[in-house]
């Protein structure tokens, strides 16, 4: 552990780039390969890679496109079009470049794609019979040249408004980088922004919502700070926690900070330094923040001391996973220093000194002793849980409880599985024993939590099973209602001369859509989805010419309930 009185200080090497670009690491990036994939200048990000999201590190840069779609998209550099993805959410339309230099580029919320490969993809679908898909090409299918035009900007998939994601990802490992550190340049002289800073007692304990925490206001700018208290005072073992964000030059959000440093009395003992990361690590922002204060206030407090079963390998110069316990009653000095992407950096400094007081900090609930380490396992009469080993960032108490079902429409008690101010990195097995009234709509069957999110559902042996994502409270309910599907702007009998497309809106009550099919005068037509907005769409083709036509669109839900719509139109 770090002891003020016996300081030990690991340290691990950290190198210079060009342009002041700090990196945590003995890696080097090519940094005159690749030119930008916009020409939009001056380039403006409306995200930053690593940038605290829901559930997630933002996985790359997010160009602004002045809320416009339709900007071309250029090949940063020479390649082959090696992954063609097509979805209702995530990136919408996106094309993976496969480049000589080990790396591969990602654009990601494209409107469209250039002629060559959209008429690939199309007939690729007619073919399938699908929107959605993800193809390999082989390397001479598309090859592409440093500033080729590939595809235009968009807002497809989750996209919350008009902007380009792009990414640059090792080709070997999948592991996606900053492209900042690539030689992409974005104008910044800005010094990142320190909001507040916390202090958590953890007392040699488990952190989780029971941890006392200290806030203190953080005053100053231009990269100087400090706070309004002379000295803070600690007692026993602690952590600290920051809020910080950053902007770069012109029209720029507020963006993520790429590296957070702590140290005391000289030595580092935290630095988390945004470089590279795995994808499958990325749900672990959650125990790199504080969560329950996520979802209590709203804050992204960056805890900088590491939680046991965290994955991530964003952390270097740790000592004691930057837990501090002070040994003795001297004053210490602190420093927090906050760096973007371009090597602007903002820095903190402040005191500490222990009052020598005996603190005694909340136990968590008893419970059922579950561990980060383990796989676990819980099971009554009526509800099993399975954890795999890596659910879990720290040891819990599994709480667990019995509650009265639901007035109507449920087939089981409600069961409290722990509580979500707990994170989790992948979800957990549930089973829950339905009641014999389930009777014939086993089949319809699915797990659902007291919000009213569905967490899917199959029927085994007399339990419906799910993958539930989160702790929470779940029951068994039923979903026997099919989805809806709305006309916008077409109707029986309608001429759609001059119209480009058919739009519809799609509901669906609780599990969700499974399927969409459309056909025109019995032969399948591609039918294109988009989450967000709800909407479906049919762009007419030279497949449909003039006089009248059938149209039959079939939707099914996750349950297997298919609603058909059925009118003639004219062309």
């Amino acid at each position: 552990m770090i002891k003020t009185g016996f300081f030990l200080f690991l340290f691990s090497a950290f190198t210079l780039c060009t342009e002041a670009q700090q990196i945590f690491s003995s890696n080097t990036y090519p940094l005159v390969d690749f030119r930008p994939p916009l020409d939009i200048l001056p380039p403006a990000l409306a995200g930053s890679f690593g940038e605290l999201r829901g559930n997630h590190f933002h996985s790359g840069i997010d160009f602004r496109t002045n809320q416009r779609e339709g900007y071309p998209v250029y090949a940063i550099a020479d390649g082959y079009v090696s992954r063609i993805r097509v979805q209702n959410s995530g990136f919408g339309q996106a094309l993976y470049l496969t480049h000589t230099n080990g790396y591969t580029s990602v654009y990601g919320h494209l409107s469209r794609f250039s002629p060559k490969i959209a008429e690939a993809v199309k007939s690729i679908s007619y073919q399938k019979k699908t929107f959605e898909m993800d193809e390999y090409p082989p390397a001479e299918q598309f090859p592409v040249h440093k500033g080729d035009v590939i595809a235009w900007s968009g807002n497809r998939g989750s996209s919350g408004g008009p902007h380009l994601h792009f990414e640059i990802r090792d080709s070997k490992t999948e592991q996606t980088i900053n492209p900042q550190l690539f030689g992409i340049q974005i104008p910044d002289d800005i010094p990142p922004v320190i909001y507040s800073l916390y202090l958590y007692k953890l007392n040699k304990k488990t952190f989780n919502e029971y941890t006392p925490k200290q806030n203190f206001q953080v005053t100053g700018g231009a990269g100087k700070y400090h706070l309004a208290a002379n000295t803070i005072v600690v007692s026993g073992e602690v952590g600290f926690g920051i809020t910080a964000t950053d902007r770069h030059n012109g029209n720029s959000g507020l963006n993520g900070v790429y590296s957070i440093e702590l140290q005391l009395d000289g030595k580092t003992v935290f630095t988390s330094a945004l470089e590279r990361f795995a994808f499958e690590n990325s749900k672990a922002i959650n125990s790199h923040i504080d969560y329950p204060a996520f979802l209590s206030s709203r804050r992204s407090i960056q805890k900088s001391f590491v939680d046991p079963g965290n994955p991530m390998k964003i952390y270097y110069n740790l000592v004691n996973n930057g837990r501090i316990e002070f040994t003795d009653q001297d004053v210490h000095e602190l420093k927090y220093i906050i760096t973007d992407s371009k090597g602007n950096k903002s820095i903190l400094p402040f005191t500490a000194r222990s009052d020598g007081k005996i603190i005694v900090t909340p136990d968590a609930p008893d419970g059922i002793p579950f561990f980060y380490n383990k796989e676990n396992e819980f099971s009554t009469e009526s509800v099993k849980v399975v954890m795999p080993k890596g659910t879990l960032y720290n040891d819990l108490n599994l709480v667990y409880k019995v509650k009265p079902r639901p007035a109507r429409a449920a087939y089981s008690e409600i069961y409290q599985i722990h509580n979500n101010l707990t994170p989790l990195h992948v979800g957990f097995d549930l089973w829950i024993k339905a009641d014999a009234s389930l009777g014939t709509l086993k089949d319809k069957a699915v797990i659902v939590s007291t919000g009213g999110s569905s967490q899917g559902g199959t029927f085994e042996n007399g339990f419906v099973k799910a993958t539930a994502r989160n702790f929470g409270s779940y029951y068994i309910a039923v979903d026997t209602v099919a989805p809806s599907i709305i006309p916008v702007n077409i109707l029986d009998g309608k001429n759609m001369s001059g119209i480009p497309k058919m739009l519809f809106k799609l509901r669906d009550n609780l599990s969700g859509i499974k399927s969409f099919n459309g056909y025109i005068d019995g032969s399948w037509v591609l039918m294109e989805f988009d989450t967000k907005t709800a909407t479906l769409w049919h762009s007419f083709d030279s497949r449909t010419g003039p006089g009248k036509h059938q149209l039959r669109l079939e939707v099914e839900d996750m349950k297997g309930n298919i609603k058909t719509y059925s009118i003639n139109f004219y062309k």
